[in-house]
């Protein structure tokens, strides 16, 4: 094994005859120069986890695409934001060459490759101990802000070329892995769009509402000062947990209750298969529960009285967003009232003609939420191997087999 060494991002950069740069400045490219169709912009909104979102994903012209040449991407560039999630950053991969380094943002050049590998320094730079590095040196009272001197004095250990590229194919098997899992999660769920889409069209709400078609139900918090209402083994949602979602399924939450806490708040224990939709602030946000859980006062949970058409029901509600927006009232915060939502008319088809449409996007939605959930194995291995392979205490062929194990 290469004996490792501590280099600051900045030597890195230089090591490989490359550098830390800002993306243009505002003075340079202005709202009013993005375009409909042409050349991707990556912006601090773009930048997930060690991959760029396409995600409206702003554009610009071939002329201003030329103007501003010495900011575009090449394969192997790591992409940060200026301003707010300061330790957030993207690989640049060679699907994302030639787009420009968007305004808002700093670009990451290893030129050589022989001398660093650029995917391990990403992986690198994706520590626990790197991002609270970059977060306790930037500056700024309101919003955290980062610059090229700031981001260049990170410090990484670093093995020999040969290792970081042997632990880079690693972490990016499983990271490949979780990308095309997340193109296939977002195939089948257009899959089953579509066919809803084909299935209403030119169809109107009818006489009857949701509150006639399914059981309604909310929820509620038990007091946070009674201890024994907490940690216990109820799964209990919160519109974080549904917001936070790479698609809609739910199979866990990040705070759970006991069986008193549930006794003490309004919310049932809700059935798998139950639809909750965030009805307080962020409104529109959907989940399908895949255990059963309880749920704040932030939902609206749905459960079609015919079991059969709850797929149906969870489609139309995608549908009707805007107009529930519309249906929202508050001062602090918008929030659709559940009796409002009760009252809303739907659109239905026969029985026997939405019980056949669950019958085909229902394995669509099986299929999308097993790939959900193999990504989400993945990703905890990844994260599991990450430090240790960084610190030298896991050997690369062990790591590999471990992968080998799970892909």
């Amino acid at each position: 094994m290469s004996e490792w060494t501590t280099l600051t991002l900045a030597e890195i950069c230089a090591a490989s005859g490359g550098g830390i740069q800002t993306g243009p400045f505002g003075s340079q490219l202005h709202a009013s120069d993005y375009v409909a169709e042409g050349t991707p912009s990556v912006m601090p909104q773009n930048i997930g986890d060690n991959r760029i979102s396409t995600e409206s994903i702003a554009r610009i012209n071939d002329a201003d695409l030329a103007r501003l040449a010495k900011y575009t991407l090449q394969a192997g560039d790591i992409v940060y934001s200026r301003r707010g999630d300061v330790e957030r950053r993207a690989l640049v991969r060679e699907e994302n060459a030639g787009w420009l380094c968007g305004t808002g943002c700093l670009r990451v050049r290893i030129q050589d490759q022989s001398v660093h590998d650029s995917r391990f320094i990403s992986f690198a730079l994706g520590l626990a101990e790197s991002r609270e590095w970059i977060v306790r040196h930037a500056v700024g009272a309101t919003m955290l802000n980062l610059n090229t001197g700031i981001l260049g004095g990170v410090p990484l250990r670093v093995p020999g070329v040969s290792q970081q590229q042997a632990i880079a194919e690693v972490l990016s098997a499983l990271d490949d892995k979780i990308a095309a899992n997340k193109e296939t999660t977002e195939l089948l769920l257009g899959l089953a769009d579509a066919q809803f889409v084909k299935a209403v069209a030119g169809s109107s709400p009818g006489p009857l509402t949701f509150g006639e078609v399914a059981d309604i139900g909310g929820g509620g918090t038990p007091r946070t000062t009674v201890d024994e209402y907490w940690g216990g083994a109820v799964q209990w949602a919160t519109p974080t947990d549904v917001t936070a979602l790479g698609a809609p399924y739910l199979a866990g939450t990040s705070r759970t209750i006991t069986d008193e806490g549930l006794a003490a708040c309004s919310s049932a224990l809700y059935p798998v298969g139950s639809i909750l939709m965030t009805s307080r602030a962020t409104i529109g946000a959907f989940a399908v529960a895949k255990i059963p859980t309880a749920v704040n006062q932030g939902f609206i949970v749905v459960n079609a009285k015919n079991p059969a058409h709850q797929w149906w029901l969870f489609h139309e509600m995608k549908s009707r967003v805007p107009e529930f927006l519309s249906f929202a009232n508050g001062a602090t915060f918008l929030e659709l009232p559940r009796g409002r939502f009760k009252g809303v008319n739907v659109r239905l088809a026969s029985g026997d003609a939405m019980a056949e449409f669950g019958s085909v996007v229902g394995p669509l939605h099986e299929a999308a939420a097993a790939v959900v959930a193999e990504s989400e194995t993945l990703a905890r291995t990844r994260d599991a191997l990450l430090p240790l392979l960084m610190s030298g205490k896991v050997r690369v062929q062990d790591a590999g087999k471990t992968v080998e194990g799970v892909l």
